[in-house]
């Protein structure tokens, strides 16, 4: 156990009150608040639509402990840290699913997590490499980075880009979509790695990078959906209503490729655009709500969670990474095939993102003028 841990510990323990007091570092160390909704025996959980929380797994779950599960959903992880900070003082959920590693330490110095004891084992040093202190729990993880149409790219002619530079130039003009990072995690996931990846440029920086493609005419969107689905003419977008196919390249995961040609029978013609530091390592968290009040149901989903017989099914279930050791993704339909794992990723650290994040958003929406 850390230092850290330990102070932690002890100031939950001699402290009930509510409320954050100062240590002697300059971090502030957070107490646990009292329960801020009534103990009914339902296990509340706030969470997006992970698509891995079927009602089948809710199900098993209560199978298993007698605990019903209710669920309150937002649109995405933002939302998730939104609803967390407008209840503070009277929180009406018990577990948290579906904070990023771009997002917890907000989470965090706001005192938004509680310390759990459920008993997790197996993780891998990839998954718990960002964090790996008692208020949060990797469930899930990818790597983000740029995906790009094949075909498109090979009709019109075009070199595939091998700098992030090349995405300025005039053959890109309106043709990439970036989910905005005030609104979605793998937009926040990419703002980052353009801030790294810049900065081991000798002639290089991010604001100066991001001001020519709004110069280019990059479509911004409010999250990954929109940008992928309508707007990419790579992915499964293409079969939707509502299309509109104007970007041939778009931010998602390493491993998109290798989900479509999972669903699409061995076959995509989308790939992943490999360039060192042009992607970040994304890992989602569990944890448990500072003012929960099924805080006991809360440490027994997490330890469901994170059973082989859930995690193990992230592929499938959740089109993502498990965080288990030992376990990669299915080789069925091309799945594993079609996926690229990047060479270099971001190495930024919880406390570059936990330092910096409000300025490099700050930064960004002055410079990309959007909201």
């Amino acid at each position: 156990m850390n230092i850290k841990t330990m102070l932690l510990l002890m100031v939950v323990i001699a402290a009930p009150l509510s409320g954050c007091i100062e240590t002697a570092s300059e971090e502030s160390e957070c107490v646990v608040l009292a329960a801020g909704h009534e103990d009914d025996g339902t296990l509340r959980i706030l969470t997006y639509d992970i698509t891995a929380l079927s009602d089948e797994v809710l199900d098993e779950f209560t199978n298993q402990t007698g605990i019903p599960v209710e669920m309150t959903k937002v649109d995405d992880a933002g939302g998730i840290l939104d609803q967390m900070m407008l209840t503070k003082e009277a929180q009406q959920t018990d577990l948290m699913i579906g904070l990023d590693n771009t997002y917890l330490p907000t989470a965090i110095d706001n005192c938004l997590l509680q310390p759990h004891t459920a008993s997790v084992e197996n993780i891998s040093a990839k998954a718990s490499g960002f964090y790996d202190g008692p208020l949060a729990v990797p469930f899930d993880q990818g790597d983000v980075c740029l995906n790009y149409d094949e075909d498109a790219i090979s009709e019109a002619n075009m070199t595939v880009p091998t700098h992030l530079d090349n995405l300025t130039e005039e053959e890109w003009k309106g043709k990439i979509a970036f989910p905005s990072p005030v609104t979605s995690s793998p937009g926040r996931a990419f703002l980052v790695a353009t801030m790294e990846y810049f900065e081991l440029q000798t002639d290089g920086d991010a604001m100066t990078w991001w001001s020519s493609m709004m110069s280019n005419d990059a479509i911004i969107t409010s999250g990954w959906t929109e940008a992928y689905e309508t707007h990419y003419t790579g992915g499964y977008g293409e079969y939707t209503e509502g299309h509109i196919g104007d970007a041939w390249m778009t931010v998602s995961y390493c491993h998109s490729p290798g989900v479509e040609a999972y669903y699409s029978g061995n076959y995509t013609h989308s790939t992943s655009l490999m360039i060192d530091h042009a992607n970040f390592h994304q890992i989602e968290y569990t944890g448990i709500i500072n003012g929960a009040a099924q805080v006991e149901g809360a440490q027994l989903f997490i330890e469901y969670l994170l059973s082989p017989e859930v995690n193990a099914n992230m592929p499938e279930n959740n089109l993502m990474y498990s965080v288990l050791e030992g376990y990669d993704l299915p080789e069925t339909d091309g799945y594993r095939h079609h996926a690229d794992v990047p060479d270099a990723v971001t190495t930024m650290t919880y406390e570059e993102i936990q330092s910096n994040m409000e300025q490099w958003l700050d930064d960004w929406k002055s410079t990309t003028q959007q909201a």
